[in-house]
């Protein structure tokens, strides 16, 4: 039986692994591998602690999602290298492969009501994570200081 800190600590290793990974194949520069899988890390983290807590998955994958982009305005800045490079490997542990498998799969066997229902399911989820990187985006837009 895994203890609890077991679990916490599969949850960050294998989703800092599949950010990581991910990295390399999207070409992501060297120096930022570890940032983009502490994001990566850290997003999936928040998410899976909110469906531990049977929040659903739509708020789950919107403050996630928040969270990746906040931490990935951070890394930017830090190491100033665009924001996407964090963003797009950071999001991979948080895409619905296995609700959007489901739908394909119920489609093609003829199960069209439950292949709609997975279908928008992949839509508020997806939605859900796009409002997540866009209050991101506004909490941390920079302001101009003012010329007095």
């Amino acid at each position: 039986m895994i203890t609890l800190f077991g679990k916490v600590l599969l949850q960050l290793v294998f989703s800092y692994i599949a950010t990581v990974a991910f990295g390399i194949c999207t070409n992501v520069p060297h120096r930022a591998l570890n940032a983009c899988g502490l994001t990566g890390a850290a997003g999936w983290f928040v998410y899976w602690l909110l469906v531990q807590l049977d929040l659903g998955h739509m708020l789950p994958n919107l403050i996630g999602a928040f969270v990746i982009a906040s931490v990935s305005l951070f890394f930017a800045r830090m190491k100033k290298i665009p924001v996407i490079i964090f963003n797009i490997p950071s999001l991979v542990p948080l895409v619905p492969g296995g609700v959007a498998y489901r739908c394909v799969r119920a489609l093609v066997l003829g199960n069209y009501t439950q292949g709609i229902g997975f279908a928008i399911q992949v839509m508020m989820i997806s939605g859900a994570i796009a409002v997540g990187f866009m209050l991101a985006q506004f909490v941390g837009l920079r302001r101009p200081a003012k010329n007095s």
